[in-house]
């Protein structure tokens, strides 16, 4: 099984410091994870100046925000050094205007990641798409009209490999509306022409684990030093302790998944077990030599060193050849 490409979704919970982002990255790759990825907003470039904050974050104008906490150039270039060099996980981002492409190329990401409110910005994709790396592609606010058009437009413009994510864009979302079943839809639509992967904004590990058993590569999931944190994703994001464990129960289900298992084959390395566990056939009571057995005079107790209790028609209506006592262990050449 190939190994599933795992994404700590920092976002802009950084603050805009320098040091607190390259503490998230510290952490998050000390969760296992395979990649962090950060948001590039540069406001005039993508909002106009009275546009609406998300419900769940007030407490800002998103002009302020985006602008406080923004990178220079060279904290970007930065950032990407520290996380491939020191903390030895990839590097990307999500931009959110053609400027921010430019910005990324120049830092020299090789893989972007599209947002799933920037699927139907189609200058965004073709751009992306013509610089040739990879894409993921987020789908959270898309119908399967808008989402057949952004694939076709990221395939036919150069796009180097692309995952298309199953994402809701609930904030957090609930487990039943998590849509683990469009994983397969995603397959059947658009075959070998694309990877599928899970975008979480579920709480807890349950729903990224099941995405891994239905195929999903990549899992990308929000995470944070602390939901005590300021801004708008920290309190539905993942706290490194709880990140690892999901780093570490998918790695495990990898394993479980990778290794097939021969039922036969394996009953064979049982035999301890079976020996302690399983049943063999004893005496009820008091048998005398020469009667005939009937099935209440037989019990089944362990261990299983005996006549196995799945044989004990075998036993029934055959003559006991000796006297024996209550618990004795029926053998083969105790009947005639």
């Amino acid at each position: 099984m190939k190994k599933t490409y795992i994404i700590a979704e920092i976002g802009n919970t950084h603050e805009g410091s320098l040091g607190l982002a390259k503490c998230f990255i510290k952490a998050a790759s000390e969760c296992g994870v395979d990649a962090v990825k950060l948001q590039t907003h540069i406001f005039e470039a993508e909002s106009l100046p009275d546009a609406p904050n998300p419900p769940y974050f007030k407490d800002e104008t998103r002009k302020q925000y985006f602008e406080r906490t923004a990178f220079t150039f060279e904290q970007w270039k930065e950032l990407k050094r520290y996380s491939e060099e020191e903390a030895g996980v990839d590097f990307f981002s999500s931009p959110f205007s053609l400027e921010a492409v430019d910005l990324l190329e120049q830092v020299g990401v090789s893989t972007y990641k599209i947002a799933s409110g920037e699927v139907s910005n189609t200058p965004l994709l073709v751009k992306i798409a013509k610089t040739g790396k990879k894409v993921l592609l987020s789908s959270g606010m898309s119908s399967w009209k808008e989402l057949d058009a952004a694939v076709e437009t990221l395939l036919s413009n150069g796009c180097g490999q692309l995952t298309v994510l199953q994402c809701t864009s609930e904030y957090p979302c609930p487990p039943e509306a998590a849509g683990l079943n469009i994983l397969t839809e995603l397959k059947q639509r658009y075959g070998d022409r694309i990877e599928t992967g899970y975008s979480d904004h579920t709480l807890g590990s349950a729903v990224p684990i099941a995405a891994v058993i239905m195929g999903a590569s990549v899992i990308e999931k929000h995470f944070t030093l602390s939901k005590k944190m300021y801004g708008s994703d920290a309190k539905n994001s993942t706290e490194p302790d709880e990140f690892k464990r999901i780093v570490d129960e998918i790695r495990s289900v990898e394993k479980a998944l990778e290794h097939r298992i021969d039922k036969d084959e394996k009953v064979k390395s049982l035999g301890n077990m079976k020996y302690t566990f399983e049943k063999s056939i004893v005496a009820a009571c008091d048998i005398k030599a020469g009667e005939v057995i009937i099935e209440s005079m037989l019990a089944y107790k362990k261990p299983c060193d005996g006549i196995p209790a799945a044989e004990y028609k075998s036993v029934v209506g055959m003559k006991i050849n000796k006297s024996v006592r209550k618990n004795h262990k029926i053998k083969r050449d105790d009947l005639i």
